[in-house]
C-alpha cells in the first residue's frame, strides 16, 4: 500500500488564479495546470527568497519533494510563457496556514502583511 500524501502548508491562496494571453481559446490544448503547492514553492523560493531546504521546512515537506514540486512548477511556466498557454493556478494537496507565527515568509504571513484578513472577511459576511 502506497503511503499516504502529506499536506503541503500553504500561506494563501493567489490573489488571480488565471494568468495568459486573452485572444486563445480556453481549451485543454492551450492550458497550462499549476496546483496551489507548485505556486507556493514557486513563491517561496523565487519571490521571497527561501532556499529549498527552508522552503521545506515551511511547507512541511522534504526538499527532495520541494525539489520535485519546484521543477514541476517551473516547467509549467515556461510552457505558458513560451507557447502562450493559459495559465490555470488550482487544486493540489494543500491545507492553508493559521496565520499564527512568522512562518509564511521572511517579513511574516502573507494575509497578514497584504491586509488579507479572511477570518475577518468571512465574519463580515456572515453577519
Amino acid at each position: 500500500m502506497a503511503r499516504p500524501r502529506k499536506w503541503r502548508k500553504v500561506c494563501c491562496l493567489p490573489d488571480s488564479s488565471r494568468f495568459g494571453p486573452l485572444d486563445y481559446p480556453v481549451d485543454a490544448a492551450n492550458t497550462v495546470n499549476m496546483t496551489i503547492d507548485e505556486y507556493e514553492t514557486i513563491r517561496l523560493i523565487d519571490l521571497e527568497g527561501f532556499t529549498q531546504e527552508e522552503c521545506a521546512n515551511q511547507m512541511n515537506i522534504s526538499r527532495t519533494t520541494v525539489q520535485g514540486t519546484y521543477i514541476d512548477a517551473r516547467k509549467k511556466l515556461a510552457d505558458s510563457l513560451v507557447n502562450g498557454k493559459l495559465l490555470w493556478i488550482e487544486g493540489g494537496e494543500y491545507q492553508l496556514c493559521d496565520d499564527r507565527g512568522s512562518g509564511c515568509g521572511k517579513r511574516g504571513c502573507r494575509r497578514h502583511r497584504c491586509g488579507k484578513d479572511f477570518e475577518k472577511e468571512a465574519e463580515a459576511e456572515n453577519n
